[in-house]
């Protein structure tokens, strides 16, 4: 297969799948670095996003346009919605939507982009199934979901708001990025897999939890990620 896009949402992640690559050449686009070269044996494309839809969006976009990339594999972190999810474990996306889209005025659902038949964006089902092999082998410590997980351009710490985004998307885990990434990539005909590792339950609680989790979190999903590359073909 062609190049693999892989977007991470933490710096300390980034770094440590770069120092992994091999034939490196890096290309600098819209503030973003954008590194080539080859891991576990495939040609990848690594780059920092930056935080947010907006940065996500672009940094999909230019992977698609510059790169020619013919996959896009998202790492980062998110809030539990699910009780079931605790700090630490990882959920891959069946898909992605916009939590913050309201368009309920025009009557359309909330979360519905007007003028678009697609409620969410479906992720690629053999790269998560794939996915979700590697993490049980790989990560054996922790639990691997699979579902929905939303993005919008809040970070969520209140237990009201996280109530209406469960109410309102039935998603595992929200964040800040997913769903760009996750639309562009649709709109681009590219498969994408979003992996979140979850830091927080979204209620308050993730200032006090982060500092721990942060290290695990990178190791889970770097280990998850070269992983995934190895088997993808």
């Amino acid at each position: 297969m062609g190049a693999i896009g892989i977007i991470g949402a933490m710096e300390e992640e980034v770094s440590c799948l770069k120092d992994k690559m091999s034939e490196v050449k890096v290309t600098r686009k819209a503030s973003m670095d954008f590194y080539e070269g080859v891991l576990e044996g495939k040609a990848v494309v690594v780059v920092r996003s930056g935080i947010g839809k907006v940065n996500a969006a672009v940094c999909t976009q230019i992977l698609a346009d510059t790169f020619q990339v013919e996959a896009i594999i998202n790492t980062g972190i998110a809030g539990s919605l699910n009780n079931e999810i605790n700090i630490g474990d990882i959920v891959l996306s069946t898909d992605v939507l916009h939590h913050d889209m309201d368009a309920t005025g025009f009557g359309y659902p909330k979360c519905q982009i007007p003028q678009m038949e697609e409620f969410s964006f479906p992720g690629n089902v053999k790269m998560r199934e794939t996915a979700l092999s590697v993490c049980r082998e790989v990560n054996p410590e922790i639990q691997v979901f699979e579902g929905r997980i939303a993005s919008g351009d809040q970070f969520v710490s209140d237990k009201d708001v996280k109530d209406e985004i469960i109410k309102n998307t039935g998603a595992f885990a929200v964040e800040m990025e997913g769903a760009a990434i996750g639309h562009t990539a649709y709109l681009n005909n590219i498969p994408f897999l979003v992996i979140r590792a979850i830091s927080d339950k979204a209620d308050g609680s993730a200032q006090m939890d982060y500092s721990e989790f942060e290290a695990k979190a990178i190791e889970h999903s770097v280990r998850l990620t070269q992983g995934l590359i190895a088997r993808l073909s």
